[in-house]
């Protein structure tokens, strides 16, 4: 009887555990040499800005593709921290904080650069599908709205469904197609 007790608790272990990687496959952002180091402030951040059914994995693929979750990065253009944030962008999104947060502290930056891709989701709400806007969004941090709109309004003149994203990516720059092409392959999509 006890016997019987552990391979049907067994069995009932393996089933969840096959369920959750069919639920949540692993993925590259998933495995080494990717520190989980941050992913507490990823998930607690696209938990307050995109509501609990949104893969936060998708910020934590940002940030790899960013600066490779290096905290003290900076680009050529004055972007710092692991989401490469510019710092009037940062200086924006904390408009009056309680106490002035260093953009380099990993829990600032990351909350600044996904409240940055909040914003931008939110002003593609009016032009794009839902399904369309997280693509919108992530070319936006990279390139910037009105690049990324440029290209929408050039696609919609040639005749194009501009609210695919498929559809405007040839108009965006290459280095945006490319930064978006790492983070889908990321996250185990095809662009």
């Amino acid at each position: 009887m006890k016997r019987r007790s552990i391979k049907i608790g067994l069995a009932a272990a393996l089933g969840l555990i096959a369920l959750a990687v069919w639920i949540k496959p692993q993925v590259p952002v998933d495995e080494m040499p990717w520190s989980k180091r941050y992913d507490h402030h990823y998930k607690k951040q696209a938990k307050h800005y995109f509501g609990v059914l949104f893969d936060w994995r998708w910020f934590k693929a940002q940030g790899i593709v960013e600066s490779g979750l290096t905290k003290n990065a900076r680009s050529s253009k004055g972007a710092m921290g692991i989401m490469q944030i510019l710092p009037a962008t940062f200086d924006e999104v904390f408009a009056k904080p309680l106490l002035l947060p260093e953009i380099t502290e990993p829990r600032w930056n990351i909350a600044a650069g996904i409240a940055y891709d909040r914003y931008l989701y939110n002003r593609w709400s009016q032009l794009v599908p839902r399904a369309e806007r997280l693509a919108f969004t992530l070319a936006s941090y990279n390139a910037g709205f009105s690049a990324v709109k440029h290209a929408y309004n050039l696609a919609r003149e040639k005749g194009h469904d501009a609210n695919e994203f498929v559809q405007i990516s040839g108009y965006l720059p290459g280095q945006t197609r490319r930064y978006l092409k790492k983070i889908f392959h990321l996250m185990g999509k095809a662009e």
